[in-house]
């Protein structure tokens, strides 16, 4: 039973993937939680602080299948913890004098956070996965239609030309610079929790520092300097990553959809029958992949104010914004994943129509090339000149019905500068794209750069 459709059997396709769910469902948090107290021992034999016989007890008892969810569950609705019923398991099935050695100086939120960071460290190297494919999908349509010339549009109107290329360089570039993020918040957020009661490991007395450093070592994490136990920013940090991603997936899939209407129709979705369809009209194909897009990224970012609220933690173990965490995190993840999936598909298998590009070029009769005419005749008559001769004759054009090119041909006070040649060559948007191609050149080099490396 789910209310969440990024859960659900009927949905949770469009709004998530197995995968993500997988790394954030109940099984895998509990098989983390039993990583984690496993590291822990085999941290602390090496210590001298717990016998070696235990610790290989408690590892080898450490798995999910050795936990009756059903039980863990009644506990942790009686506890308000999971920990303390998993821990008790734990013990009973590592059996013998290795029972009493579960735990051992750890206390509830050490656990349940560095057992977040495993599962954040997976959520992170699948997110990066598809970081990669979308925008090696995405340097691969830059490339093929580097120079295909289209209208550029500002405030939904024609602006100048540009290129596609150019358009799918604009959506690639953050993307590489994500992959920089990425590197850089691994580092930040890959870090062990260990501090016990309130952070000072007095349990342990003075081998809590050894400890923590051993636990960080087995578990592949960083030590920190200061236990974050209510420090929040590594969490929070992650999900305002997974939310600038979603912002850049919304921004390719806004124009996705302004492009495939049907007065546009410069680009299409990938299409399989009934892909896109309506119930009464067959003609229909929406832009599923960019709808759902946006809609994750709405929610992801809708789920952002929780996490940012959560940092106000109280004294030294918070007394719920800990705790709303869980409701934020996992589904930001999942949102995330559902998003990027979607634009894989989309970036990979996206028709482009470039013959309906140039129609759209010409739909407004040379209007586009106004700002040309100007500069153009600007270095003639000076600036303001230039502007209200071309104006004017952008607003008889539109009035008349004719091109803006003849418009202007006609008009004495721009023919004595510029002649006919000189108006023709101005005519064509392909001679006014200023940096666009060296625009796609440039992205699709750190493009090559960035996605061969591990960045």
């Amino acid at each position: 039973m789910t209310v969440n459709p990024a859960d659900s059997p009927v949905f949770g396709t469009l709004f998530g993937t197995d995968e993500m769910r997988g790394i954030f469902g109940d099984r895998a948090l509990v098989q983390k939680m039993l990583e984690v107290e496993a590291a822990l021992a085999r941290a602390e034999a090496r210590l001298g602080i717990v016998p070696a016989a235990a610790a290989q007890a408690i590892a080898a008892a450490a798995a999910v299948e050795r936990i009756d969810l059903t039980a863990l569950g009644e506990s942790t609705r009686h506890v308000g913890y999971p920990v303390v019923g998993l821990t008790k398991a734990l013990a009973r099935a590592a059996g013998g004098d290795a029972a009493r050695y579960v735990h051992w100086g750890a206390t509830t939120q050490d656990i349940l956070d560095t057992a977040l960071v495993l599962q954040i460290r997976e959520g992170l190297a699948a997110v990066e996965r598809d970081l990669r494919a979308l925008a090696e999908a995405l340097a691969e349509k830059a490339d093929a239609h580097r120079a295909a010339v289209m209208a550029g549009r500002t405030h939904l109107q024609h602006a100048l030309p540009v290129t596609f290329g150019y358009k799918c360089a604009v959506w690639l570039a953050p993307l590489l610079d994500h992959l920089l993020r990425l590197a850089e918040l691994r580092r930040r957020v890959l870090v062990v929790q260990f501090g016990g009661a309130v952070g000072t490991l007095a349990s342990l007395g003075d081998k809590g520092r050894a400890v923590t450093e051993a636990l960080a070592g087995e578990l592949g994490l960083a030590a920190p300097v200061a236990p974050w136990h209510v420090s929040r920013e590594r969490p929070v940090e992650t999900a305002a990553f997974l939310a600038l991603v979603c912002g850049t997936l919304a921004k390719l899939a806004t124009d996705v959809v302004l492009l495939m209407q049907s007065e546009i129709a410069e680009v299409l979705e990938p299409h399989a029958t009934g892909r896109g369809g309506s119930s009464t009209m067959p003609q229909k194909r929406n832009p599923i992949a960019s709808e759902y897009i946006l809609a994750a990224a709405r929610g992801v970012h809708a789920l952002l104010p929780l996490l940012f609220g959560a940092m106000a933690q109280d004294q030294e173990r918070a007394t719920g914004p800990w705790q709303s965490e869980q409701l934020a995190l996992p589904q930001i993840f999942v949102l995330t994943a559902g998003a990027l999936a979607h634009g894989v598909t989309l970036a990979r298998g996206m028709t482009v129509d470039a013959a309906r590009m140039r129609a759209n070029l010409a739909a407004t009769d040379g209007l586009i090339m106004a700002e040309a005419f100007m500069m153009a005749l600007a270095e003639k008559v000076g600036r303001d000149a230039a502007h209200h001769l071309v104006e004017k004759a952008s607003n008889a054009a539109r009035a008349a019905g004719r091109p803006l090119v003849e418009t202007l041909g006609a008009d004495p006070d721009v023919a004595r500068h510029l002649d006919g040649a000189a108006l023709a060559r101005l005519a064509d948007p392909a001679h006014y794209l200023g940096e666009a191609l060296a625009v796609v050149d440039r992205v699709l080099a750190v493009s090559r750069e960035r996605l061969q490396s591990r960045v």
